[in-house]
């Protein structure tokens, strides 16, 4: 099995021989419990890709320890991360042993940015996973249109709650930054990809969507493909009056008007709090987008 996929496939063939072994009794438990209700603490973070040109302090090696920082004091049960590469991916997995990750790049295999998807593994098994490209041809790994020189990808992972049986879809993606027409287009793309889902599971979409709510993939989002915005529908929101996007030197992130990093939910998917998380260390940022964090309940 390729280093970029984990250990899916194992860990499903698992789950599917000791359910086998254990026979009808377990199965009738599974699907009893699938209708607990289930907490879910889901962050969407633009971790800035390695390079060689960031001036410190914000070099990824700088910035390393407090990305660790951030997640270990926040605790996301779930986090889906933009444009890491592959040696990023593996820092990560070393630094955050608690979980594990599926992925793949944007070019295929290893190869350039990755939508990687991180999860508690002790609360989590993956039943399913695949990637599709933000494209006419969207099963073609590298593929582009609609005016985007960089290939956009999504990753999505079908999750099992190990502690309720409950199951529920996770997607994460990045949009393009400087096409309108590649935004708009793979907005809609996602709206019909998710509607391939089994209809009865919640559906939670992170992503950095570089537009602002209001905007057309916004509202193709919200109108076509059903989605909420968690933000929106948050019981309590922190940092109402920050965006997201720092650039390393922008402690508002923009300006509340500048919110482009999101978590949508789609199905039976309440919202008690949602967060933009502003911190810094002695004038680093951990990354030039401030991640979000919601608690979602799955009912």
């Amino acid at each position: 099995m390729k280093v970029w996929v984990k250990k899916v496939m194992v860990l499903w063939s698992l789950v599917m021989v000791v359910g086998l072994s254990l026979g009808g009794p377990l199965e009738a438990s599974a699907k009893k419990a699938k209708g607990e209700a289930v907490d879910l603490n889901v962050m969407t973070f633009n971790l800035r890709y390695l390079n060689d040109h960031d001036a410190s302090p914000h070099s990824w090696e700088e910035r390393r320890n407090t990305v660790r920082q951030v997640i270990r004091s926040n605790q996301p049960d779930i986090i889906g991360t933009q444009e890491i590469v592959y040696q990023q991916v593996k820092d990560m997995e070393q630094d955050l042993p608690n979980y594990d990750w599926i992925g793949m790049g944007r070019e295929g295999g290893s190869k350039g940015e990755f939508m990687a998807i991180f999860y508690n593994q002790n609360q989590f098994t993956p039943l399913e996973y695949d990637h599709f490209w933000l494209s006419d041809t969207p099963d073609v790994i590298g593929s582009t249109s609609w005016g985007n020189t960089i290939p956009r990808m999504a990753t999505w992972v079908k999750f099992q709650d190990n502690h309720s049986g409950k199951e529920f879809y996770f997607v994460n993606t990045h949009f393009d930054h400087r096409s309108v027409e590649a935004r708009e287009k793979s907005a809609e793309l996602i709206s019909e990809k998710v509607k391939e889902f089994d209809p009865n599971l919640p559906v939670i979409l992170t992503g950095d969507f570089n537009t602002r709510p209001g905007s057309k993939p916004y509202n193709t989002l919200i109108n076509e493909g059903n989605f909420v915005d968690t933000w929106v529908a948050a019981e309590t929101r922190i940092n109402e009056g920050i965006g997201t996007f720092n650039g390393f030197d922008d402690p508002t992130g923009g300006g509340k008007d500048n919110r482009i990093d999101w978590v949508l939910s789609k199905g039976n998917v309440t919202t008690t709090k949602s967060e933009i998380i502003d911190y810094q260390k002695n004038g680093q940022f951990p990354s030039d987008h401030y991640p979000v964090m919601a608690e979602v309940v799955l009912h």
